[in-house]
């Protein structure tokens, strides 16, 4: 079956919380960041590893200053703002690149807590709830990437078939202007390039949503756990004891797991909060003043990436501070009232630790929430403002 891991599995087969990780790793490993333990086969991966952050990481970025320092003269201005958006937004994703490659190992490390967590999830409607956000994580994971590609794909079309190339990087090898069929094999290498780069940039934008989607699912079994303390009447009061020490340690390991992954959350994210509104603002102003159809279609696909980079995850943020929240309130309606005095004295400190939210901060300045986000965004419409009041755009067409 295509795509089978987007489709929730039968009871009957054993799935773990990591599995929602399995495309996102997969692309890992066919884009250079996973290379074998040993053996010669190391050695050659690693070369495939240098040639990805060479030309898509280090090349890319360097190829849109070489083309404004060798043929800004050439550019149409909706050339000039299609390509200035995204040589932004690559700088953008060769910092974000960066900062996940260097932390990939918390990123690992993060699955074998994930491991020890599905150590309690036994009941059949945990199960089922670790096969649902499985299914829910490798398919966001492909969504994203048919809408990169999708960009990606109908920028190299409708720039080939208007005649030039896509983003025009610089290349001192093949002049696109000497005939349709160099044309064709520049914009074919850029469009190489380019893929290569979207996929890591997708590696970077999808791995907080995939693994904030996780625990959330970890906070809904817990929190269901604590709803059934003390509600079972054969368990002793030492056992039900036990129940809420679990449950306990069950919430130092998801703090454990989000502890793990901040660090790299927080510096992609403050990048990416750093350039969104100005790369939407540009984006925009191409679509509203300068470009045609296929243009148009192509700047429709890069605001929707663009919004997909930091909207559904900031959207999760908020889902798991509301989490959280829910897990004071499951502790207060359950049944403690006539417990013992040790039950009622470490519930009252797993109360006080609940109490604290788990909160993402982007780059220890901005907390990772809708609202940073949109604030965030709204830039884009200054960029707008401030373009036509000075006239800018009339400007570009008149020159």
């Amino acid at each position: 079956m295509v795509f089978e891991l987007i489709r929730p599995a039968p009871l009957t087969e054993q799935k773990r919380s990591r599995d929602g990780c399995i495309y996102l790793y997969r692309a890992m490993k066919f884009i250079g960041w996973l290379p074998p333990k040993q053996g010669v086969l190391r050695y050659v991966y690693l070369t495939w590893t240098l040639m990805t952050f060479v030309w898509c990481t280090t090349y890319l970025p360097l190829g849109f200053l070489g083309s404004y320092m060798t043929q800004i003269k050439s550019f149409s201005p909706g050339e000039f703002l299609t390509s200035l958006q995204v040589c932004i937004n690559a700088y953008g994703s060769s910092v974000k690149v960066a900062i996940t490659y260097s932390m990939l190992w918390r990123l690992i490390k993060a699955k074998k807590i994930l491991d020890q967590l599905d150590l309690r999830c036994t009941a059949m409607e945990e199960r089922e709830k670790i096969h649902l956000v499985v299914a829910r994580s490798n398919h966001a994971f492909l969504i994203f990437t048919f809408v990169y590609c999708g960009y990606a794909g109908s920028t190299y079309l409708s720039s080939v078939l208007s005649g030039r190339p896509p983003w025009q990087l610089y290349n001192p090898f093949i002049d696109w202007h000497d005939g349709t069929l160099k044309l064709w094999v520049a914009s074919t290498l850029e469009y190489m390039v380019m893929s290569g780069a979207v996929l890591q940039d997708q590696l970077s934008d999808t791995y907080p949503l995939i693994y904030t989607l996780i625990l959330r699912a970890h906070l809904d079994m817990l929190r269901e756990r604590i709803r059934r303390l003390r509600s079972d009447e054969n368990l002793s009061e030492a056992e039900s004891y036990e129940e809420l020490v679990k449950c306990v340690m069950d919430h130092k390991l998801i703090l454990r797991y989000c502890a793990i992954i901040k660090p790299v959350i927080s510096g992609t994210i403050f990048t990416q909060f750093l350039l969104i509104g100005l790369v939407l603002g540009l984006t925009l102003i191409n679509v509203f003043f300068f470009s045609d159809i296929w243009t148009g279609i192509a700047s429709f696909m890069f605001v929707i990436t663009i919004l997909l980079q930091t909207f559904p995850f900031c959207y999760t943020c908020n889902l798991i501070m509301e989490d959280c929240e829910s897990l004071t309130h499951a502790i207060f309606q359950s049944n403690w009232v006539d417990a013992s005095r040790r039950y009622k004295t470490t519930l009252l400190y797993f109360l006080q630790n609940l109490q604290q939210p788990i909160v993402f901060i982007a780059g220890g300045i901005f907390q990772i929430s809708m609202s940073s986000n949109i604030s965030v965004a709204k830039f884009a419409f200054s960029v707008i403002t401030i373009t036509k009041q000075m006239n800018i755009a009339d400007k570009f067409k008149t020159d």
